[in-house]
C-alpha cells in the first residue's frame, strides 16, 4: 500500500487515522506501531514523538470515537423530542448507526481492552457520551413517583448492553449470524418489552416491530 502522507504539523492525527484503518483490518492487537508509521508515511521513530506505545495510540482513537459518539447521541436525543420515548429510542438507534459508520472507533472504544480511566480526556469523553443516554432515561421515568422510579443509571446501562449485543450479533456482519429482522427493529422491540416490564410504558404501547407486524395482517 502506498504511503498516505500527512500535512505538516498533523502527524499525530495521521497516525490515529492509520491506526483506525489497521484496527478495521487486523483488530486492535493485530498491528504494530511500525505498521501504523508505515501507513502514515513516516519512520517508526517519529511515532514516539506523540505516543509511548500502541495502547496510547488506540486510546487516542477511542477518545476521538467517544467524542463523535457523544455528538451523535446528542443529535439523536434532540431530534427525538418532544416525546421522551422517541428520544430514548433515538439514542439506541444512534448506537447502531455509530457502529456501522465508524467501525475502527467502535472497536477501539469497546473491544480493545483500553480502560476509559486511562487518561482524564478519555474518561471525560466517554462520560459525556454515556450521560446522554442517562438523561434520556431520566426524562422517560419522570412521570413515575420518585419512590417507585427505577434508577436511570440502571436501565440506561441495560439498554446500552442491549444495544451492544444487537451490534455484535447482527449489525456488524458477524460470521454465521443472520438477523430475522432489521437490527433497528430488534433493538426497539427489545427496548419496548424491557420498558414495559419496568412499568415505564403502558401495556398497549406497541414497539415498532409489533406495529409493523400488525399492519401486515
Amino acid at each position: 500500500m502506498p504511503k498516505r502522507g500527512y500535512h505538516h504539523g498533523n502527524l499525530r492525527q495521521a497516525l490515529v487515522e492509520a491506526s483506525l484503518e489497521l484496527i478495521e483490518e487486523k483488530g486492535p492487537t493485530g498491528f504494530t506501531l511500525s505498521e501504523a508509521a508505515k501507513r502514515a508515511g513516516v519512520t517508526p521513530a517519529a511515532v514516539y514523538r506523540h505516543f509511548e506505545g500502541r495502547e496510547d495510540l488506540i486510546a487516542e482513537a477511542a477518545k476521538q470515537g467517544y467524542a463523535i459518539f457523544g455528538d451523535l447521541m446528542d443529535h439523536a436525543y434532540a431530534g427525538g423530542q418532544p416525546s421522551a420515548l422517541a428520544a430514548f429510542e433515538a439514542t439506541g438507534r444512534a448506537y447502531l448507526a455509530f457502529a456501522r459508520r465508524f467501525p475502527g472507533h467502535y472497536v477501539a472504544m469497546f473491544e480493545s481492552g483500553i480502560s476509559i480511566q486511562r487518561t482524564p480526556e478519555l474518561h471525560a469523553a466517554a462520560t459525556r457520551a454515556m450521560a446522554v443516554l442517562e438523561k434520556a432515561a431520566t426524562d422517560l421515568a419522570s412521570h413515575i413517583p420518585p419512590e417507585k422510579r427505577p434508577p436511570p443509571q440502571m436501565f440506561s446501562a441495560h439498554i446500552w448492553a442491549m444495544s451492544h449485543g444487537v451490534v455484535e450479533l447482527f449489525a456488524r456482519g458477524s460470521p454465521g449470524t443472520r438477523s430475522p429482522f432489521p437490527p433497528e427493529d430488534l433493538l426497539e422491540t427489545g427496548i419496548g418489552v424491557y420498558l414495559r416490564g419496568l412499568g415505564l410504558l403502558p401495556p398497549d404501547a406497541d414497539a415498532p416491530l409489533m406495529r409493523a407486524a400488525a399492519d401486515d395482517d
